[in-house]
């Protein structure tokens, strides 16, 4: 028995711990595969084939035009009708080129053929004195032969040069490919990534202190910030630092600058890119980015990936949009994914993006474990306005009587990126009108600029002058005798951008939420400059072209998305602006849009009555308005107010006034009210 015992293992054999799924088993080894040969030899063998191929080719191509054989007698034939151009002459043989080309029929033969390049063999016995003949007739006779081989640096380029050109070329892709891929790959630099990093101890950083007006999500942030600083004290109670941050809100808010100011704040490498530069036309390079991406961030971890319009790659996979799952879109989304919250995880790396269209974005992106946190970034209040105007005017020379809180109040609805232009254009107004410093009517005039438009330097008519005056002066009276509706700020006649005239109105608080008795104030409001026209001259121009726009919209805003309609009733039948569908399919009936065409006519016929029946009323105050705006082209508030006779403070327009603690403009409606009238006509349909 103990004959047949099985032996026991070798000593140098090391029994795996686990077993391998799929290996086969080790009594079973296959045999081992035949040795290759090394990829240098192959690519030796390769090159000489093409040498070679390339030396018999050039060879053909470097090699002289044949020349055809002609008889002697032939020859002087052509010799005595002045038709050789050249000869050369070896010995008995000559050879030459006819001036024109001429039939040839060999003895013994009956075809001819056209004859060029000949060549023939003079008789020994010859006693023609050809060369005497040649002279006569101006024939150049050669020494050296005509079909000479080329130079030997002509054959070695055109035998060599294109194989030499065509093997550094491959060269050059291969390595350029094994840099983009990490040692090789067919997509070459294509797959490298092209995030710009942005390193702590170089250049002026980004901190909390260039931020203004978001202090509540500074507050969001300032988490990741401490966790990068001092990892220790959240792992210690077992605490994960977040994967993702997603900033939304409208453009200009300061999503990238924040995100930058987390970065400075933190210390750390700041990767940033915009999504849309891991899209390309070859399918598998918008992952392969990815990868680099996260590879370079995980080299340098702790660092910060900041991805901006994070909807160029993140839209809701199999969508209206979505051509096939295995797109590049998709691809990129799905690296994203992996890369985020995948098998192995990205330790230390945290993923900043910003977007304004959170809504369209995949459902995987959002939820825990890719992006952990969601902060909307919105418009700043009045607080936050005077805060983002010290920031951007901490380098400019303003003057000692520079109200910012008052600018603040008259910048209703902007974001920082609009208060940081408005300081902008006002030092540059400074600086053409030469001032030393940024004085108050710098910054007003360039809010009117922004607001309403450069001035034009045109010469309107009487009537057209007259015209536009009571068109602004039914905007404006409507204004201060419409409850709720926005004060008066200003009236101008003067031509600016493509408009002949201004109305500006701004609210004196912020305001977050609009009444429908205050959105049918806007629509009165706005269609008071048609309404004076009919009022004054019975007839209406093509002025109220932009009025007209913002009456449409806002009623049909009224009736399809904010249930301010009996015959609706309190449902949503409209998208948003902007998210309508492209084809038409927004699953609304057709009655029911005929119902919302309905209701829109209804709330504008209701509200142009209302228009009319107040200025009918006021004729006076409108005739009195209208002659002070011709006169001095331009009003302010004060003015404006007085010119009509109406005092601010008792004015029907100031009842409702504030009936909403501050804010910003509801979705579709102007940030900024204000009624420029069109000077070009409507374009037809």
């Amino acid at each position: 028995m103990a004959a047949d015992a099985p032996k026991p293992p070798a000593q140098n054999h090391r029994p795996h711990p686990w077993r391998v799924e799929g290996a086969p088993p080790e009594h079973n080894q296959p045999p081992e595969p035949p040795k290759q040969r090394p990829a240098w030899f192959r690519f030796g063998w390769m090159l000489l084939v093409l040498l070679a191929i390339n030396w018999i080719i050039s060879s053909v191509l470097l090699a002289p035009p044949q020349r055809t054989s002609v008889s002697y007698t032939f020859f002087l034939t052509q010799v005595s009708a002045v038709n050789v151009s050249e000869i050369t002459s070896t010995g008995d043989t000559i050879e030459g080129q006819f001036t024109k080309k001429v039939a040839y029929t060999p003895s013994g033969e009956t075809k001819s053929e056209e004859v060029e390049r000949f060549t023939t063999q003079r008789p020994s016995f010859a006693d023609d004195n050809l060369f005497a003949q040649l002279q006569s007739h101006n024939v150049p006779v050669n020494a050296n032969p005509p079909d000479a081989p080329a130079p030997i640096w002509q054959q070695l380029l055109v035998g060599f040069g294109p194989t030499i050109l065509l093997v550094g070329l491959f060269y050059f892709i291969s390595r350029r490919a094994a840099a983009g891929l990490g040692g090789g790959g067919a997509l070459g630099a294509f797959g490298r990534s092209r995030a710009k990093l942005y390193q702590p101890e170089t250049g002026p950083r980004t901190t909390f202190a260039d931020v203004a007006g978001i202090e509540e999500v500074e507050q969001e942030v300032t988490e990741i910030v401490d966790f990068l600083r001092e990892p220790d004290k959240y792992r210690k109670l077992g605490a994960q630092i977040p994967h993702g941050v997603l900033l939304s809100g409208p453009p200009g808010t300061g999503k990238t600058l924040l995100a930058r100011a987390v970065a400075g704040e933190a210390q750390v490498p700041f990767f940033s890119i915009a999504a849309s530069e891991f899209i390309e036309a070859i399918v598998g390079v918008g992952a392969s980015r990815v990868r680099d991406l996260f590879e370079q961030a995980k080299k340098v971890a702790p660092s910060i990936i900041f991805i901006d319009e994070l909807d160029a790659i993140g839209r809701s996979r199999g969508g209206a949009q979505s051509f096939g799952g295995n797109d590049e879109r998709d691809q990129t989304l799905n690296q994203i994914l992996t890369e985020m919250d995948g098998f192995n995880g990205s330790e230390g790396v945290v993923v900043i993006a910003a977007t304004n269209r959170t809504e369209i974005l995949d459902s995987a992106l959002l939820r825990p474990g890719r992006f952990d946190r969601r902060v909307t970034v919105s418009p700043p209040d009045l607080r936050g306005r005077r805060a983002i105007l010290a920031v951007h005017t901490r380098g400019v020379p303003v003057a000692p009587g520079v109200d910012l809180d008052a600018l603040a109040s008259a910048t209703p609805g902007m974001v920082g990126a609009d208060l940081k232009n408005l300081v902008n254009e006002a030092a540059l107004l400074a600086a053409r009108r030469e001032h030393t410093q940024v004085q108050q009517n710098d910054f007003t005039d360039s809010l009117e600029k922004i607001t309403l438009g450069t001035v034009r330097g045109i010469m309107l008519t009487q009537e057209e002058r007259e015209r536009t005056a009571f068109h602004e002066s039914g905007h404006a009276l409507l204004g201060m005798l419409t409850p709720g509706a926005d004060p008066v700020r200003k009236i101008s006649i003067i031509p600016r951008g493509q408009a002949l005239g201004v109305t500006f109105q701004s609210p004196s608080t912020d305001r977050y939420g609009y009444s429908a008795k205050y959105l049918r104030g806007r629509i009165i409001g706005a269609l008071g400059g048609r309404a004076a026209e009919e009022v004054v001259y019975g007839d209406m121009t093509t002025g109220a072209e932009s009025d007209l726009d913002q009456v449409s919209n806002i009623a049909r805003q009224m009736v399809g998305r904010w249930g301010m309609s009996d015959a609706i009733g309190p449902v949503t039948v409209l998208p948003p602006p902007g998210q309508e569908s492209p084809l038409g399919l927004d699953g609304v009936a057709p009655g029911t849009k005929e119902l919302i065409d309905a209701e829109v006519r209804k709330i504008v016929d209701e509200c142009y009555a209302e228009a009319l029946e107040l200025l009918r009323g006021h004729r006076a105050q409108l005739n009195s308005l209208a002659g002070k705006l011709l006169q001095s082209e331009t009003l302010d508030e004060d003015d404006a107010y007085a010119a009509a006779g109406i005092d601010r403070e008792t004015a029907p327009g100031a009842v409702a006034r504030g009936e909403a603690p501050g804010g910003h403009p509801a979705p579709g409606l102007p940030a900024v009210p204000a009624f420029p009238d069109q000077s070009t006509p409507a374009p037809s349909a």
